[in-house]
């Protein structure tokens, strides 16, 4: 083995200094599941979905970095049933019925949850009942979605610079707020060309006027899933 490489899943994969293993990984084109990971952007391991065993512990992909001999395992029948409680999970704590949300085809929740075979909620709904903003000319926030992975407040913050979002609450209650003292969105400097307006992996913040507006079967994640995106292949 290369000074400077791990197995995952038994291949060698290189990588180089200060790489966390999903990084190496995406670089060497081999899939971890994720859903909170965005590579324009620091991870911070909020939603567990990319954990993998390095050295037989378990251990976040995104934010692990890569040391030379680290045996790596993710694709293991009790990581996918982990991975897929995850998910089963974060689809009850909010409103996502797939079929009428105009991010269908084009949700990371939705994509890892059809990765991992998963067929049934298999657990209770909890039915939130949270706002819907819908106070900005072109954009609208739909809270029931949120699955708190914070990409809209880094994009916000770092890119932007506008602070415009936060999690707020602890626990069962930590939600997304909007930082004006209204609460609402027009009330802020949002625009709908900012990086925070287009980073949602779900459907929490979509662009008015132009849902539903690109076909089934042509959206980003019919055309290649995000396994596909990464592996360098096309859909069917």
């Amino acid at each position: 083995m290369s000074r400077s490489a791990f197995t995952l899943d038994g291949a060698e994969v290189p990588f180089d200094d200060g790489q966390t293993l999903i990084e190496a990984a995406r670089a060497a084109r081999r899939y971890v599941p994720f859903l909170c990971a965005h590579p324009d952007y620091p991870a911070h391991g909020s939603c567990r979905v990319c954990t993998v065993l390095v050295n037989g512990r378990p251990m976040a992909a995104c934010t692990t970095k890569a040391a030379a001999g680290q045996v790596v395992e993710s694709d293991t029948p009790a990581l996918t049933a982990d991975r897929r409680a995850l998910v089963q999970m974060l689809f009850v704590e909010g409103n996502h019925f797939c079929p009428g949300c105009e991010k269908s085809g084009g949700c990371t929740l939705q994509s890892l949850g059809i990765e991992l075979g998963v067929t049934s909620a298999g657990f209770a709904h909890e039915s939130p009942v949270r706002p819907v903003d819908a106070s900005h000319p072109d954009l609208l926030l739909d809270f029931d979605r949120c699955i708190l992975c914070e990409l809209c407040v880094r994009a916000s913050a770092d890119v932007d610079g506008k602070h415009v979002f936060a999690l707020s609450g602890r626990g069962l209650h930590k939600h997304l707020i909007v930082n004006a003292e209204s609460g609402r969105l027009v009330d802020t400097g949002m625009s709908v060309d900012d990086a925070a307006a287009s980073v949602c992996p779900v459907g929490v913040i979509l662009k008015k006027r132009v849902g539903f507006s690109t076909p089934i079967g042509q959206r980003p994640h019919d055309v290649a899933t995000p396994r596909q995106q990464v592996e360098g292949k096309e859909g069917a």
